[in-house]
């Protein structure tokens, strides 16, 4: 049932706009913004749940020693480079390859080229600007971003679907 909630967002807003329309029923108050609220709480709540059995799965069935930060990414160091540690305000260049958690390919530098940015400025989702803080330049690492941290509800309206676990396997470029 959990795997309804990746496929069909909309199953989301009509769980909620029941619960709220039930809620309404048994007090003949109605439905507000902060029931609305709650309802999708409890429906988002799930769908970290079982993002989250998807990515221990995913790590156990690798092999792979993964740090975890407070906000959901996981990421691992696969070989240590020898340059400095990223920090806001860097610009970083790197060759990668995205995959969905499933495995399939979504982008890689090979089809996409090297990607570049500086560190803050909003330009990548969230998960991949908060991984690169952990890495040096040269670093070859692993990183696993649930939906949250990358294009959550919509996708990109390209190749990455709505709530995606990504995962990254990227080289930090020395010279920029």
């Amino acid at each position: 049932m959990m795997k309804l909630f990746y496929k069909y967002p909309v199953f989301i807003l009509l769980l909620s706009l029941f619960a709220c329309k039930e809620m309404s029923r048994s007090s003949d108050k109605p439905v507000t913004r902060s029931d609305m609220k709650a309802s999708m709480e409890v429906a988002n709540r799930y769908i970290v749940k079982d993002e989250e059995k998807d990515i221990e799965s995913y790590i156990l069935r690798h092999g792979i020693a993964m740090e975890a930060t407070g906000t959901g990414l996981r990421y691992a160091i696969l070989k240590q480079g020898g340059g400095q540690l990223l920090e806001n305000g860097d610009r970083v260049s790197m060759e990668f390859e995205l995959r969905s958690i499933a495995g399939d390919v979504i982008y890689s530098f090979e089809n996409d080229g090297v990607k570049s940015f500086v560190i803050g400025d909003g330009s990548v989702e969230a998960g991949l600007d908060e991984a690169v803080r952990h890495l040096h330049r040269g670093d070859l690492a692993k990183v696993i971003i649930p939906s949250h941290l990358g294009y959550g509800l919509h996708g990109d309206d390209r190749s990455i679907p709505e709530y995606a676990t990504l995962v990254y396997v990227i080289k930090i470029l020395e010279n920029q």
